[in-house]
């Protein structure tokens, strides 16, 4: 029985239709841009690029615009705190709520928000953070835990394969799928 790849996330910020056709097929994509507003037009063309390919799409903090347009979910940033953020809207049966944190306290408010899946981060060593989860620590975060965790941050073509010494579902990552698309990824 061939071992089942893991679920990929990619984040991007920006609508280039020919940098997302070089990815591979098993990638979702997480659209999150907070400098500049969402271009409902640009979206609407990735949502049917997505459905073509047969991939997820999710938009980073809003929940009006990913309802209105049937997307297949939402991704909850970590600096989102509000725990009814979701509850006051009607969902459809298939949406996603997806969220990231950092800790065991942002792990709580993620799972009161409704998120399925956390994004755990960062995983391994980034620029931006002297501290990163490693291996261990990660696996303590999510023991006995029913929602599905997803590694973030620092993971390449040197680590990426340690992630499967921890109990994560799959991966998220934006300047790595960029430089390589992940085409030929081997399941971990």
């Amino acid at each position: 029985m061939q071992k089942k790849l893991p679920k990929i996330y990619y984040f991007i910020n920006d609508i280039n239709l020919t940098d997302l056709s070089k990815l591979g097929k098993n990638i979702h994509l997480i659209y999150r841009n907070y400098e500049k507003e969402i271009s409902e037009e640009k979206l609407l063309i990735v949502k049917k690029f997505c459905k073509h390919s047969n991939r997820d799409l999710f938009i980073s903090n809003n929940i009006k615009f990913a309802l209105k347009h049937k997307l297949n979910g939402i991704y909850v940033p970590s600096f989102n705190k509000k725990i009814n953020y979701i509850s006051s809207f009607s969902l459809p049966k298939k949406f996603n709520i997806i969220g990231s944190a950092q800790n065991f306290k942002e792990i709580k408010i993620k799972k009161k928000q409704g998120c399925k899946e956390i994004f755990l981060s960062p995983f391994f060593q980034i620029k931006k953070k002297k501290s990163n989860l490693n291996i261990y620590n990660f696996n303590k975060l999510i023991v006995n835990d029913t929602v599905g965790y997803i590694a973030l941050g620092g993971i390449n073509n040197n680590n990426y394969k340690k992630i499967k010494m921890t109990k994560a579902i799959g991966f998220a990552s934006i300047s790595w799928i960029k430089k390589n698309g992940l085409r030929k990824l081997r399941p971990f």
